[in-house]
């Protein structure tokens, strides 16, 4: 059953254009349209989209929509794959395009304050002459927005490392449920005062608050770093080395896998430098001063080094980097000519689980027919699960919902989780209840109430409306 959208009336059509200003609002559903999707293939046509200017309109037009229970979703560049910035109730779509400022760079504190609708790789331009970078490092981050960032907490390769954006994010200035601008976090990498409103705001995918400021820790860019390529004969011997290369000190800078199944993918579409027998790929990348990085590079390749290794190779030019990562870079386009319309499902289970995991995947495909390619971060056990499917077969429809049912059940008896970077958005919100506890969902919900009392910040994602809970 669908939500009815809300009737604008009149005079809120008339509030709507003072409060959006001069250029700001698009309301004809063809100029509309495009604000209604986004990377799941979801679509729901806003009502309106109001281009974010400042503050001060935001916290206007949020109160504006509280008064007459309109929905109010936040839009960064529609990178996002779990339906988290469609309208599907209606309402308006606030598009933070425009808001793309880079206010301050402070290298001498390591910070930067920006706006959110600032692209992740235009920072990193800015930052780059500086000598600094902020970690985070999406695969969309030269069309993802710092916003669309935080909003789902997006990692990326460098996660394993220097964390996701709730460990590179100082502090926040946002626009409440009410329409009350306020300020969290602090400038300094020590604070303890208050609650930790910043990391709450960080992945609550613009259901808590609207962020209209970032205050970001940067990180000061390594020297130089080394690439390595291992080939094992197995997903469990990769595993094992996964394991070894993340219990010695190093730590490296990216860590990514892919497993047969990938790998099969990519030698059909294109010409890999890979031996026969490969069951497993690891890509591993070390960071650091010049002074200690061969030493670093020769522990995490001695902890590769496990049963199972067909070979360990090391790039020693940028040729032969770039032909290392070739292998990863060809399977995205590899896997859009088998199947334009896969499903691509982000989770995460205990290092030490991922070979029991990919086996549990192999007995999953080999049960319902259908294709499942997995690579990902191996660093912190974040898989990209990607079904391929043909979404106008009924049947293969019908056996994909089966799969990914009997997927998330696996990832949480290995004690994992369901989403490790992309978020939740509609995409996964009906299985959320099964990873969290009662009582801790019931707190989500209240605290939801608190930030948004009328329930219009993108309402409907990232959690269930209601939850039951017995308490004794």
């Amino acid at each position: 059953m669908k939500t009815p959208k809300p009737e604008f009336s009149a005079s809120f059509r008339a509030s709507l254009a003072q409060i959006a200003g001069n250029g700001n609002l698009r309301t004809d559903p063809a100029d509309c349209w495009p604000y209604g999707y986004d990377n799941s293939r979801r679509h729901a046509l806003p009502q309106a989209v109001v281009f974010a200017a400042d503050e001060t309109q935001i916290a206007a037009l949020v109160r504006l929509c509280a008064e007459s229970g309109v929905p109010l979703i936040a839009r960064g560049r529609g990178t996002g794959t779990t339906g988290a910035t469609v309208p599907d109730r209606g309402g308006i779509v606030l598009s933070f395009e425009r808001m793309d400022q880079i206010i301050r760079l402070a290298p001498a504190d390591r910070l930067a304050i920006v706006q959110p609708g600032v692209l992740n790789a235009q920072l990193q331009q800015a930052l780059e002459p500086l000598g600094f970078f902020w970690p985070p490092d999406p695969t969309s981050a030269a069309t993802c927005t710092i916003g669309g960032n935080l909003a789902y907490n997006s990692g990326g390769p460098r996660a394993v490392k220097y964390g996701t954006p709730r460990d590179n994010t100082l502090g926040l200035r946002a626009v409440s449920g009410r329409g009350e601008p306020f300020h969290t976090g602090v400038l300094t990498t020590k604070g303890v005062i208050g609650y930790d409103l910043t990391r709450l705001i960080i992945g609550s995918e613009g259901t808590l608050a609207l962020i209209t400021e970032a205050t970001l820790k940067l990180t000061p860019l390594p020297e130089t770093k080394r690439t390595v390529r291992a080939t094992y004969v197995d997903i469990h011997s990769a595993a094992a080395a996964v394991s070894a290369i993340m219990a010695q000190p190093v730590t490296p800078c990216a860590l990514e896998f892919m497993d047969a199944s990938a790998i099969a993918t990519v030698r059909h579409y294109s010409e890999i430098d890979l031996p026969e027998g490969v069951g497993a790929l690891l890509m591993i990348e070390v960071d650091g001063p010049r002074a200690c990085i061969d030493d670093a590079l020769s522990a995490v390749s001695a902890a590769a080094r496990v049963d199972g290794l067909i070979a360990l190779r090391q790039a020693t030019t940028a040729a032969e980097v770039a032909a290392i990562w070739k292998t990863r870079k060809s399977l995205s386009p590899a896997l859009r000519h088998l199947a334009p319309k896969k499903i691509n499902e982000d989770v995460v289970v205990p290092v030490s689980r991922m070979g029991e995991f990919i086996d549990g995947l192999e007995r999953l495909a080999h049960e319902t027919g259908i294709r499942i390619v997995n690579f990902g971060h191996a660093g912190n056990g974040n898989i990209h699960v990607n079904l391929l499917i043909n979404p106008d077969d009924a049947g293969e429809v019908s056996f994909a919902k089966d799969c990914l049912d009997t997927m998330f059940a696996l990832v949480l008896r290995l004690g994992g989780t369901l989403s490790g970077e992309h978020g939740v958005g509609l995409e996964k919100r009906d299985f959320v209840s099964r990873e969290l506890d009662p009582v801790a969902l019931r707190l989500m919900l209240e605290i939801k109430r608190g930030f948004d009392p009328i329930g219009i910040l993108n309402p409907g994602k990232a959690l269930p409306d209601t939850v039951k809970t017995e308490l004794f």
